[in-house]
């Protein structure tokens, strides 16, 4: 390790140290959102059952999708609760369920932690000076190290290597349960509006591994996504009328006029930077050329596919801290608090409660400032590049990363790699060369069908007419036919 690096890695750590104890004595001291009404015990319950399950969240995500092209009978019978959650997501379109289930769950669980150690307004504690507490505590600074470093970088870093180990658990597949439930609740539905509006916009259909629904199927989608949308539009309005009102958990000296400006301006931060990984792995391959020619998508394709490829990973774990940090802000200015008023629209006190805990804007975050965002960015990933504000958050993302506030991380990583005793998936699976030599080779027909995922066909796949492609997303037997014309080849 480089001196540089040893240093960041020092510093990152304290940091992360410090941070945590801070949180902890605020909780003792009843001086964060739940504390301050009922017992530290059960803040202290929240806030670790929440960060623990984020770090199964982001690292099973890593791991499922990770999976995805490789031969699950390889490992049935090594990891068996790992085969169980793989036999899930790689049948029919339950992988993308499971990841807009998932997407859900990231929002709730930062929002739980707001909840459980978010400081309250004028929090103090053992006497720090004035500029400290504004930076780790209105800042938000210690709220955003402990739950980058702890509930998602240190889970991506080892799920990325260490797949089948990480989620070779029934806390995975429980994980797994609970965001297709969600899917299945039809609670964001109202996505799948979006994803058929902006594929009809694009010209693109919408590809699926599955038939066409059934009559009764397809009348109970569409009667999720009316009520996904009908929550959507409730949970606009009971957050409009509280921010108008001034009855969110949002430090009581912001203005309510600010603090609307302040919520939209850092949903639409969260969605460009949630847009922005998704345009960025779209045109990664592309070449040149063929990455548009406004002078901002040229900029930020030269700083971040230029040199040894480093900025792009460091755009990632810089937009990890920026995405967390106002995801923790959006929560505390969604978050109602009625202040010992009367209840909003003369609900029940139970009512009121289900709006007190944040989830109505967690909703929101979820379908308008993230998932939407992703979908446009998958259709229109050269006009997003072209955006001046995407150069603007790349800088920003990279000049984050490139202080080591983050790195931490990879401490905490190898720390927990260790006692948990992961192991690389190539010692139990081998490499897909190896696996490929054992006739056991990666699937490659798993990955949807259509823009982006054409079947590959030797010599003239690239060049193929239009209609012929055309057809081929259309109807399965020339998609069928046409593989078995590649397999014969390669036989010949």
């Amino acid at each position: 390790m480089d001196p540089i690096t040893l240093f960041k890695s020092i510093y990152s750590t304290l940091l992360l140290i410090f941070s945590i104890v801070i949180i902890f004595g605020l909780i003792a001291l009843r001086q964060t959102n739940l504390s301050d009404s009922v017992h530290p015990a059960f803040a202290y319950f929240l806030f670790i059952i929440s960060i623990s399950w984020l770090t199964m969240v982001e690292g099973g995500q890593a791991s499922l999708v990770g999976l995805l092209p490789v031969n699950k009978e390889l490992y049935k019978d090594s990891h068996a609760k790992a085969y169980k959650s793989t036999a899930i997501t790689n049948e029919g379109d339950n992988l993308d369920r499971y990841l807009l289930g998932r997407q859900f769950m990231v929002v709730l669980v930062v929002f739980c932690v707001n909840m459980s150690a978010g400081p309250i307004g004028g929090a103090t504690l053992w006497g720090f000076p004035t500029w400290l507490t504004d930076i780790f505590f209105n800042g938000g600074l210690a709220m955003t190290l402990v739950t980058c470093m702890i509930g998602q970088l240190n889970s991506q870093v080892n799920a990325s290597h260490c797949m089948l180990d990480y989620i070779d658990n029934y806390f995975a597949l429980f994980t797994l349960w609970v965001a297709m439930a969600i899917e299945f609740s039809g609670l964001l539905h109202a996505s799948y509006v979006i994803q058929l509006t902006v594929g009809a916009l694009a010209g693109q259909p919408i590809e699926s591994k599955e038939g066409p629904r059934s009559g009764a199927a397809a009348a109970f989608f569409w009667f999720r996504c009316l009520l996904s949308l009908t929550i959507l539009s409730f949970c606009i309005a009971v957050t409009m009328v509280a921010l108008f009102d001034g009855k969110t958990t949002m430090w009581e000296s912001v203005p309510p006029g600010a603090a609307v400006v302040v919520f939209f301006v850092l949903m639409c931060i969260v969605g460009m930077l949630e847009g922005m990984q998704i345009a960025f792995f779209a045109v990664a391959k592309l070449q040149e050329s063929e990455r548009g020619s406004n002078i901002f998508a040229k900029k930020t394709c030269d700083l971040l596919y230029s040199g040894d490829g480093h900025n792009l990973p460091g755009f990632m774990i810089g937009r990890q801290l920026c995405v967390v940090s106002c995801m923790l802000f959006v929560a505390r200015v969604t978050s109602v608090d009625m202040k010992g008023e009367a209840n909003l629209f003369g609900v029940p006190d139970g009512v009121q409660g289900l709006f007190n805990t944040g989830l109505l804007g967690a909703v929101m975050l979820t379908i308008l400032g993230s998932i939407s965002w992703q979908l446009v960015a998958s259709a229109f990933p050269i006009a997003f590049l072209s955006n001046p504000l995407t150069y603007v958050l790349l800088r920003l993302c990279l000049l984050l990363e490139g202080t080591g506030i983050c790195q931490g991380a990879w401490v905490l990583a190898a720390i927990h790699k260790k006692i948990a005793n992961f192991q690389r998936d190539e010692v139990y699976i081998g490499t897909a060369e190896e696996r490929a030599k054992q006739e056991m080779g990666d699937d490659s027909a798993l990955p949807h069908v259509g823009t982006g995922h054409l079947v590959k066909l030797p010599g003239f796949s690239e060049n193929a007419p239009k209609s012929l492609k055309d057809l081929m997303r259309k109807d399965d037997n020339v998609k069928n036919y046409l593989n078995d014309v590649a397999e014969n080849m390669d036989t010949a």
